[in-house]
């Protein structure tokens, strides 16, 4: 729970393991230096899902873990958005939904042009592909050959004001990326195992790749799970401590 009273859980928990996979195993980077130049750089397209990546990056030693309890407060380096200014691992600053891509696209090209090595990764949010400039990015890293990206929709269905397929429906969505020329794959967004092998598929395609990353709204949490209304809503302390023991319980 954020104790300021506000956040986004639903959709931070449905991508808690795709930042784990991503952060322990799949990306190069270094916690001790954040602007090593030869990172992979990683942006949170789906900027409300801050308070996942803040404890990702967290418990990945970036910063202590009992800075998490700021979350939201006046003055705090956790925003309700990342703020890449104020926080070290941040390699971009987003909120307004799909410009975040378009930034990963761009951070993809220029270090492209400087003959880097190192990738950039982006996470959305499946409602967030309603935005166009979602597409036009895409068919520009398409246009310019950009191998060195890989998106990771993280597809739990459900977007603020409903399920995403009768507000605008986005599928057949690994024929839409295809057809602006990118390799698409699909997987299990909740199990270490897909998602590592089709991250893998994704950082060797010769073209911009994409994973279609299936997950749970609120995943782990039983009365959050599948939900819309916890696209935004803040838990109460009783609802977070029932949270919490739901978790724990899981993990165990």
């Amino acid at each position: 729970m954020s104790a300021a009273g506000s956040g986004h859980p639903g959709g931070s928990l449905s991508c808690v393991e795709i930042l784990v996979q991503l952060y322990y195993r799949t990306m190069r980077i270094r916690p001790d230096e954040p602007l090593w130049p030869d990172r992979d750089r990683f942006v949170l397209s789906k900027g409300h899902a801050g308070p996942a990546l803040y404890s990702v990056l967290a418990r990945r030693g970036f910063f202590d873990p009992a800075e998490l309890a700021s979350l939201r407060k006046l003055d705090s380096r956790l925003q309700g958005h990342p703020d890449a200014r104020r926080l070290p691992g941040l390699d971009c600053s987003t909120g307004s939904l799909g410009q975040g891509f378009s930034a990963a696209v761009g951070l993809a090209a220029g270090l492209g042009l400087q003959g880097s090595g190192s990738r950039v990764y982006c996470l959305l949010g499946d409602g967030e592909l309603q935005e166009g400039c979602v597409w036009e990015s895409a068919a520009t890293a398409s246009q310019r050959h950009l191998r060195n990206i890989v998106a990771i929709v993280d597809s739990n269905g459900l977007q603020l004001d409903g399920p995403v397929s009768t507000i605008k429906s986005i599928e057949p969505l690994a024929l839409r990326w295809q057809s602006h020329g990118w390799h698409a794959v699909e997987a299990d967004g909740h199990d270490f195992g897909s998602l590592d092998a089709a991250l893998t598929e994704a950082s060797s395609a010769a073209r911009p790749a994409v994973v279609i990353a299936r997950t749970i709204k609120g995943r782990g949490v039983s009365f959050m799970e599948g939900v819309a209304d916890w696209h935004g809503r803040c838990p109460t302390p009783d609802e977070s401590d029932r949270a919490a023991r739901e978790i724990r319980e899981r993990l165990q």
